[in-house]
């Protein structure tokens, strides 16, 4: 007769699962095409700067185009496992972690994010597609029609504002080196330190202005306005000096697609 498992036993069996070089391995292979997805916004931000085309300069905008480059379903696939190993890894992270509740929402919320990103990526894959500024303006549309509804738009405003400020502090302070040290001791090259800190600082400003754009919806009730990133770095565009300002943003959201990919070596796992 088989006696129930210990909370240590169960403990035990999900550390060594999260620890398994298979898994640990597909992780970093979403560290990987988080890399990729975030060269193709920068990128797809310069050319829209530039006027050269542009397309959307989002997730989805930068999976569209995987999506149409010869072998980009085989990545697609690659990538939708690899951000759904992410995800498992941070929900262990989450519940096996530290003690810190801080931490714990972290890891929850990144966990959402790469499972996010894992089912959009796969919906790619598959041959589907997507827009993320058609869904961000049709979720904020909706929920304008409610009290509840605007405070939890601006609640999100204000929760994406934060975390846009906490990633230009990351960068500026260089705190996501402790991110990137495999044994907490290993050292990294100069080059991905400097592409982290300029990638967390640009993404962050983008973030605090998508932040921005959703509250504005709500005080506006225009739902156009809350457009996903693509919207954020278009604002960017549009301000005095647009065009030099866009062209920063995207190289530094392509330097934190450099930074991930240093990460998917370096990371401790």
């Amino acid at each position: 007769m088989k006696t129930p498992s210990s909370p240590r036993s169960v403990e035990g069996a999900a550390r060594s699962a999260v620890d398994h070089p298979a898994l640990e391995w597909l992780a970093r292979a979403g560290f990987v095409m988080n890399g990729i997805l975030h060269l193709l916004i920068g990128w797809i931000a310069i050319r829209i700067a530039t006027g050269s085309g542009g397309g959307e300069a989002s997730n989805s905008g930068a999976l569209a185009q995987i999506a149409s480059a010869p072998g980009g379903q085989f990545l697609l696939w690659a990538g939708a496992i690899g951000f759904m190993a992410l995800g498992l890894w941070q929900v262990v992270e989450m519940i096996l972690g530290s003690e810190e509740v801080s931490d714990r929402g972290k890891a929850g919320t990144k966990a959402a994010v790469y499972f996010a990103l894992g089912v959009t990526t796969a919906r790619f894959a598959s041959g589907g597609s997507d827009s993320d500024s058609e869904t961000a303006s049709g979720t904020t549309a909706g929920l304008l029609g409610s009290g509840l509804g605007k405070v939890a738009l601006v609640a999100a405003g204000l929760v994406i504002i934060g975390v846009g400020a906490y990633h230009v502090y990351k960068g500026a302070t260089k705190k996501f080196v402790e991110d990137l040290e495999r044994t907490g001791g290993g050292n990294v090259g100069r080059a991905i330190v400097v592409s982290g800190q300029l990638g967390y600082i640009a993404k962050g400003a983008a973030l605090i202005i998508l932040g921005g754009l959703v509250v504005a919806a709500v005080v506006t009730a225009d739902p156009e306005k809350a457009g996903g990133l693509d919207a954020a770095l278009r604002t960017v565009g549009e301000q005095p000096f647009g065009q030099i300002l866009l062209i920063a943003t995207g190289v530094g959201i392509a330097l934190y697609g450099v930074y991930s990919l240093g990460r998917a070596r370096y990371s401790r796992m």
